[in-house]
């Protein structure tokens, strides 16, 4: 599974990586050029840690249409995100590792 990660990896990339995902993560703004250049285009998901990105949102979906898009972070999505986004977890819910299985088991 090829995931894009936006934001602080934390234990999220970790465990992702130990299920057996390929992670690649956009450092700094992820505009459009940066979501390509992680390869959205053949990516399977895409992971927001950081919600003040969540302008990438929309702009990977225009570029991907059949993405997963998860959110994994304290804060609340932006209004204009949350319909776009498959799944939004707190992870003071649940811990990087559930969060990674079920994102690459359900694949």
């Amino acid at each position: 599974m090829e995931v894009v990660l936006i934001g602080n990896d934390g234990e999220l990339r970790s465990a992702l990586e130990a299920e057996g995902a390929n992670v690649r993560r956009i450092e700094g703004v992820a505009s459009g050029r940066a979501l390509s250049e992680a390869g959205i285009e053949d990516a399977d998901l895409l992971v927001l840690t950081d919600v003040s990105e969540a302008t990438a949102i929309p702009v990977a979906r225009e570029l991907n249409g059949e993405i997963r898009i998860a959110v994994y972070a304290r804060d609340t999505l932006p209004e204009f995100a949350q319909p776009l986004a498959d799944i939004a977890v707190d992870p003071d819910l649940l811990s990087a590792d559930v969060v990674a299985e079920e994102l690459v088991g359900n694949g």
